[in-house]
């Protein structure tokens, strides 16, 4: 699969049912549907954030096309308190993370509660994955 920011071919990582395709030279994510909700299992405030998922019209963030249909994504306003804008695709194929992304949607989900997908995240990008 085709990075949507880039261009360039992503790598697969997996973890149990999620396959996390990430980008090396960007460093984005993409998260086929419902990959999100899998890997926030089991955390405190998944519900809520999940619920705060709004389209955002009013931001001058480019468009990108989904990498699996090539339609243009929505621009989706993400959080309760602390903001976050992500990319979904229109026909719910999945969401896309530039870097740091993903890892402020984890935190403001309660991932650090989960020690399992915490530390594979942590393992795998070489870094503190909640800041």
């Amino acid at each position: 699969m085709k990075c949507p920011n880039c261009r360039k071919e992503m790598v697969i990582l997996e973890l149990d049912k999620v396959e996390i395709d990430h980008c090396l030279l960007c460093g984005g994510i993409w998260l086929d549907e419902g990959e999100l909700e899998l890997l926030l299992e089991g955390t405190l405030e998944k519900d809520k954030l999940l619920a705060s998922f709004k389209i955002n019209k009013k931001t001058d963030e480019k468009k990108r096309k989904c990498p699996v249909c090539g339609k243009k994504m929505y621009k989706i306003l993400c959080g309760m308190e602390k903001k976050v804008i992500i990319d979904s695709c229109p026909k719910n194929h999945g969401l896309w993370f530039d870097k740091g992304e993903l890892d402020q949607i984890l935190e403001m989900g309660g991932i650090e509660n989960n020690i399992k997908i915490y530390s594979f995240l942590k393992d795998l990008f070489g870094k503190k994955v909640l800041k």
